[in-house]
């Protein structure tokens, strides 16, 4: 499995229990359980894995998975195909591996707006190159040392804004004479 693709996963799934938590923390009768029998006949269906251990569950719990339906049934069936897949590559997943994802989520929850801003841009950058270009950085990225790599995440940080003004200019100009080509 593609790491981005498992970072991007657990940052969802952290991101739904980050804000049940906080729902949970902001309203006065969170603490209190949802019965089964209350449950509207959509959520007993998409929830229907959960039935026999349904009342057992601590009431956050019944809370963040009674959300979670609720986002469901507002998904298109492309989306829910989407999630599903997703659900499946983050159960397949090694334990090791899910772990190094939910540590890189909580690095991203600790940087500042500005610099989570620049990591999407970035992403979104390297998600809209030609797969070739894409395989010739990750390529690039196998064949560095530890070193090496540990070098090149910390380039941004110790950045100085006119670097990274300077940086971003260079990127336009590669990305305009690559469509001169």
């Amino acid at each position: 499995m593609k790491p981005w693709i498992a970072a991007v996963l657990a940052a969802t799934l952290l991101l739904g229990t980050a804000v049940a938590r906080a729902d949970n923390a902001a309203s006065p009768g969170a603490r209190q359980g949802v019965p089964w029998e209350q449950l509207s006949p959509a959520q007993k269906q998409v929830l229907g894995p959960y039935r026999e251990r349904w009342n057992q569950l601590p009431p956050e719990r019944q809370q963040a998975l009674t959300r979670g339906a609720q986002r469901w049934q507002q998904m298109s069936p492309e989306e829910r195909a989407g999630a599903q897949q997703r659900f499946k590559q983050w159960q397949d997943m090694p334990p090791a591996e899910r772990e190094r994802a939910r540590e890189r989520y909580q690095q991203f929850q600790q940087m500042s707006p500005e610099e989570q801003q620049r990591l999407r841009q970035n992403f979104n950058r390297y998600r809209d190159l030609p797969p070739e270009q894409r395989e010739q950085l990750r390529e690039k990225w196998r064949d560095m040392t530890p070193e090496q790599r540990e070098k090149m995440r910390e380039k941004p940080h110790n950045a100085t804004p006119e670097q990274r003004e300077k940086t971003r200019e260079h990127g336009k100009e590669r990305k305009e004479k690559d469509k001169d080509r």
